[in-house]
């Protein structure tokens, strides 16, 4: 039997010791580890890139969505204040003093023998700061005006005693419907003065006199 000796054993001994080298395998586990990484160093930067981008985007959307609340608010404190106004304006109105009432109101007040002959209006406004002042004099509300007035009406009393209806033209006045809601509740009509001295017209005797009318003060 013929004997079969590989003289290339010993290299190839040499070579498969070679192959199977820990440090070439250590260091091509190393390479592998470190190319793994490196692919996912590279997702991560990725994904890193595409959420700064979503941020950026969100951050603008914020900043614009945030412009636009301020500039509703902005126009909202507008229209309050626009609103305020008017319900000042309308309160105004609502309170102003109105002649034709007042005119109508002395039509249905009337004395026999009492004629009147002129009629006066008196008003004067007053500010007025409400609250308590702050360091520097601001309360931090808006100031009131403090409306009052006085009609003025003088007469004449032609009765048969002349001064006897002065009396009962100021009763007339006070409890006539328009006057008793305006009025202080106390001494809402006054005599200024004694009626004057008896005096004639075309022979008929007469005193003249002045009634104060002194409405309830307003605030607005």
């Amino acid at each position: 039997m013929p004997i079969h000796i590989n003289l290339l054993a010993e290299a190839q001994a040499a070579e498969e010791l070679r192959r199977r080298d820990p440090v070439k395998r250590g260091i091509f586990l190393g390479a592998s580890l470190l190319a793994l990484a490196l692919a996912w160093s590279g997702m991560v930067g990725v994904d890193v890139l595409m959420v700064g981008a979503q941020l950026t985007q969100a951050e603008m959307q914020l900043s614009s969505h945030t412009n636009a609340y301020q500039n509703a608010m902005s126009q909202q404190e507008k229209v309050d204040t626009m609103k305020s106004k008017l319900a000042e304006l309308d309160k105004l109105q609502a309170a102003r003093f109105l002649q034709a009432n007042l005119l109508n109101a002395l039509q249905h007040a009337t004395v026999d023998n009492v004629q009147l002959t002129r009629l006066r209006e008196e008003q004067s406004y007053a500010s007025t700061q409400t609250g308590n002042s702050g360091d520097n004099g601001d309360s931090g509300r808006p100031a009131s005006v403090r409306q009052r007035m006085t009609v003025h009406l003088n007469a004449n009393d032609f009765s048969a005693n002349p001064g006897d209806q002065v009396n009962k033209f100021m009763a007339v006045i006070a409890k006539q419907p328009y006057f008793e809601g305006m009025l202080n509740k106390t001494n809402g009509v006054e005599l200024t003065s004694p009626p004057s001295s008896p005096q004639s017209d075309g022979g008929k005797p007469y005193v003249s006199f002045e009634v104060e009318c002194h409405y309830a003060e307003q605030v607005r």
